[in-house]
């Protein structure tokens, strides 16, 4: 049986806004226990997510006594969405989580432990990297730590090495925008699409192989992951700025690598100061859990690992008893320690 879940518009959380500057302003959602929090934990999602993305872990979260904040990341949802891919730097959007860190009262009034999923994992690695007094324990799924690299790789050269990331080309292009920004029908089968659900033939109207597959998306039916209402919500939601900034995301490589050589002269022995947590999906076709092999030495506080074998990537909704419990472990011997 599947845990509670946020309802969209759940009263259970509270909806503001941040201005991080130079025309910035991010959307989230506070969630508040009945009592002093004894942590505060941030939730980033990835692609193509919104912070509701997290609305099964939300509810167990606060069952657990934490606080916990899910910001909609930068370009989707009610954040804004900016033009230009340099704003999607992850050492940018760091900056500006400092920001919502500071205003909610993260390591403040309670210790702060980020949770993330695809690249919001991409970012929390970041995050506990560039902002490390702030962050106390960082859990994520289906991405493992990747090191800052002395020199930058070229997205076309990345996926040459990596063909199941093929559709990142496509993203970092338009082409993949343009097909789901159509009408409003390609934007709901492109989302059906990404949380797998398939044509009546059973055909995928995405591989991560080739990208989006232009000719079924107006023939995906419905995903069995999420709920009509959800779906609406999800079209609602990425009708009010379109896919350029979640999109954004995959055009950085080279930004984010170029921030990143300074932090690589010293990374030969680099590892995070603070206890982590890594799950991967056992049937995510592009983050597989063999990625995770070795990781451990990127951890001086310890790294707790698992598998999900069932999971897709979207294990948090696909598998979200399963998630719960890890995280509940990972909280449990947190505050055993702290």
């Amino acid at each position: 049986m599947a845990p509670v879940a946020l309802q969209v518009n759940d009263p259970k959380v509270e909806h503001h806004f941040i201005d991080v500057g130079h025309g910035i302003r991010y959307h989230y959602q506070l969630a508040k226990p009945r009592e002093h929090p004894a942590v505060t934990v941030l939730l980033l999602h990835g692609w193509p997510d919104l912070a509701h993305g997290w609305r099964f872990q939300v509810p167990y979260l606060l069952n657990l006594g934490c606080q916990v904040v899910i910001p909609d990341m930068l370009g989707y949802g009610q954040t804004t969405a900016p033009d230009s891919p340099t704003q999607y730097s992850l050492k940018n959007m760091s900056n500006h989580l400092v920001q919502l860190i500071r205003a909610v009262g993260g390591s403040a009034s309670s210790p702060l432990v980020v949770g993330a999923h695809d690249w919001g994992a991409f970012l929390a690695w970041r995050l506990v990297m560039y902002h490390p007094e702030l962050v106390r324990a960082v859990f994520c799924f289906c991405v493992p730590f990747t090191p800052p690299q002395p020199a930058v790789l070229p997205l076309e050269d990345f996926v040459k090495e990596n063909p199941a990331f093929a559709y990142q080309l496509q993203n970092a292009g338009s082409e993949a925008e343009a097909l789901a920004g159509r009408s409003p029908a390609h934007l709901r089968g492109f989302l059906n699409a990404m949380f797998g659900g398939v044509t009546a033939d059973g055909l995928p109207g995405f591989d991560p192989h080739v990208g989006l597959i232009p000719e079924r998306l107006l023939e995906v039916q419905r995903s069995p992951l999420v709920t009509p209402e959800v779906l609406e919500h999800y079209v609602s939601e990425y009708s009010r700025n379109g896919l350029h900034g979640p999109m954004n995301w995959y055009r950085t490589r080279s930004i984010n690598g170029e921030d990143e050589m300074p932090l690589a002269k010293d990374a030969s022995g680099f590892q995070l100061q603070v206890p982590a947590m890594l799950i991967m999906a056992g049937q995510d076709p592009a983050l597989t859990p063999d990625l995770a092999n070795g990781q451990e030495i990127f951890f001086a506080k310890g790294l707790k690992k698992g598998v999900l074998p069932e999971a897709s990537h979207w294990i948090l909704i696909h598998c979200p008893e399963e998630c719960n419990r890890y995280i509940g472990e990972f909280m449990n011997e947190f505050l055993k320690r702290d």
